[in-house]
């Protein structure tokens, strides 16, 4: 008896009886991601097709289940204004499906590859932000070990500015230990912690480590330890802990090199973190509150905070997959070894309208070379016309 048939989702698939589906907005190794409609409570929402359970084993597809079901779970244990809200986990066919809050944005990874960098002051206050987020979390025990350029999102349109962290895909409750398994690292390199590069299990540390590598990546222009298209040779400077040292960071680098300790015991709390990062933001306006809760100044987003030839990949913010691996003594060279298999958080691409002030250098330049040149045509004609008259 031949298996019962599954179509692929397209446009105007209706999920679960109630998302109608209208087009892609993301994807990666975990699953697509949909803009959709609530047909029920008639809103667009962002739908997150799970890997699909056709094929599997019936145990297979229902540890697929669980792991949708955790992630949910987790996700909607965390209500604040600076992540993504989850509103629904439904099953269509035996599909898993997680329904979230759609916010029409561009990531901080999609920025960064057209600008290069950011300005120091917003960087610090898109940190302070997600750190705020983070503190919440933290405290409701989720990890998030995904913390990077493409899972911070830029709001645009009516909540222009809104900062957001999203892809709680790989989030782990620390009393959650059933279906994460001893000595697997998910997440993406550029971006680790070394003890998790290690193959340590992550821990908030590791969290406040994967931001502050957001952070430098911001204003530097790169992760910190470079980009390499072998992400073996990025894990293996990352469980080393030798960063590339900051050049740009300004008044930001003190805290980001606190964040980048390379023992976990030694770096800030994630609260310590965001009261930092938000004086840092508010220069000589002591008001660190406002901080906290206004929106980026979307003008500036995306204009490039210095000239720079340097531009970090978008996909998986580092020019690498993704990974998900085993690391562990190998019994010849008793060096770690890693599984690297194709997996990235998804992103919500949406068009950019920024309002940017134009740079007035080269124009200023401009006019400094017309007025040197009309000075050398001045002399040469008073030059022309001595000759003349002496002959």
């Amino acid at each position: 008896m031949s298996a019962p048939s599954y179509r692929v989702p397209g446009p105007d698939y209706l999920v679960a009886g109630r998302y109608r589906l209208r087009s892609k907005i993301g994807g990666g190794g975990m699953g697509a991601v949909w803009l959709a409609h609530d047909t029920l409570l008639d809103r667009e929402v962002a739908v997150k097709q799970v890997l699909s359970v056709a094929g599997m084993t019936e145990d297979s597809a229902a540890e697929m289940r669980q792991r949708a079901m955790r992630e949910g779970r987790i996700a909607a244990r965390l209500s604040h204004r600076n992540a993504i809200a989850m509103h629904d986990v439904a099953l269509d066919s035996g599909e898993p499906w997680l329904v979230m809050e759609y916010l029409p944005s561009r990531s901080v990874a999609e920025i960064l590859h057209q600008s290069g960098t950011l300005p120091v002051d917003q960087v610090a206050q898109i940190g302070a932000q997600i750190a705020d987020a983070m503190v919440e979390a933290h405290t409701a025990g989720i990890l998030h070990r995904d913390i990077k350029p493409g899972n911070i999102l830029i709001a645009e349109g009516r909540n222009a500015g809104l900062v957001k962290l999203t892809d709680f895909g790989i989030s782990r409750s620390k009393d959650d230990a059933a279906l994460t398994q001893t000595g697997v690292i998910t997440g993406t390199p550029a971006y680790f912690a070394p003890e998790v590069a290690r193959g340590e299990d992550p821990t908030e540390a590791s969290d406040v480590y994967s931001l502050g590598s957001t952070l430098y990546t911001a204003v530097e222009g790169q992760p910190p330890f470079g980009v390499d298209e072998n992400s073996l040779v990025v894990l293996h400077r990352v469980a080393r802990g030798e960063i590339i040292p900051p050049k740009r960071s300004g008044p930001l680098e003190g805290a980001i090199l606190a964040m980048l300790e390379p023992s976990p015991a030694r770096r800030p709390t994630m609260a310590q973190v965001r009261d930092r990062l938000a004086q840092v933001a508010a220069g000589d306006n002591s008001n660190t509150a406002l901080i906290l809760t206004t929106p980026i100044d979307r003008r500036s987003v995306g204009t490039p905070h210095r000239t720079t030839t340097r531009r970090i990949p978008t996909a998986t913010e580092s020019g690498l997959p993704a990974v998900t691996g085993v690391p562990g003594p190998t019994p010849q060279t008793g060096t770690p070894s890693w599984q690297v298999t194709g997996v990235s958080g998804p992103s919500y691409p949406a068009s950019w309208a920024a309002q940017q002030p134009r740079n007035q250098s080269p124009q200023r330049h401009l006019g400094l070379a017309a007025a040197v040149f009309l000075v050398f045509v001045l002399l040469a004609a008073i030059a022309i016309t001595i000759i003349a008259l002496i002959r």
